[in-house]
């Protein structure tokens, strides 16, 4: 039970740095320009978190237990948005879970080998959670006008959009994402891991 509880802790404190890591997707206003970024820190955060916590328990469903509390946390947050006025798509909630699923039906599958969680788990959420989030930000109504209607408060001046900028960065950001993602997020998984050790 304090393994869980502790868990919670964490979740809830990753999710506020997953969200400052994700700040610029995590808003409507810059979210396609940033895809790539928010691809490569959001799957990083996850990896690292829900195998660090998963090796501490040793128990397959931790890695999605981990997820679903970030989940929850982030759409109370949207929920206080759109309490303040703001419209129901001026928050995008990241899709954590399902790659989570992914790495522990890996650590599962293996036997609970870390190792094999760390390489395979690790490349899974690298290649899933951008396409994941992609669909996702497909759904969401008229991000522009969100962007344009509903500016930040919290955005610079100098940053406000003041012309569209969708689709005008990168050709293929589902693709960058997931390599990106992919590349990277196997060796600091396995840092996490490493220190889980000491």
């Amino acid at each position: 039970t304090t393994h869980y509880l502790f868990i919670v802790v964490v979740a809830v404190n990753s999710t506020l740095l997953t969200i400052n890591a994700g700040d610029y997707i995590f808003y409507t206003d810059w979210m396609w320009t940033s895809f790539v970024v928010f691809s490569i820190s959001q799957s990083t955060m996850l990896a690292v978190g829900a195998i660090y916590y998963m090796l501490f328990t040793g128990v397959p469903g931790t890695a999605t237990y981990y997820a679903t509390i970030m989940t929850i946390y982030t759409w109370v947050a949207k929920g206080a948005w759109f309490a303040l006025g703001y419209p129901y798509d001026f928050i995008v909630v990241p899709i954590w879970i399902p790659s989570a699923m992914l790495l522990d039906l890996t650590y599962w599958a293996t036997r609970r080998n870390k190792h094999a969680a760390i390489i395979i788990g690790g490349t899974l959420i690298g290649l899933s959670f951008p396409l994941f989030n992609m669909v996702n930000l497909l759904l969401v109504r008229d991000p522009l006008e969100v962007a344009f209607k509903y500016p930040r408060p919290t955005l610079p001046a100098y940053m406000t959009p003041i012309e569209p900028q969708v689709g005008k960065f990168y050709n293929s950001p589902v693709a960058l994402g997931s390599g990106a993602g992919a590349v990277l997020t196997v060796p600091i998984a396995a840092l996490g891991a490493k220190l889980n050790t000491w």
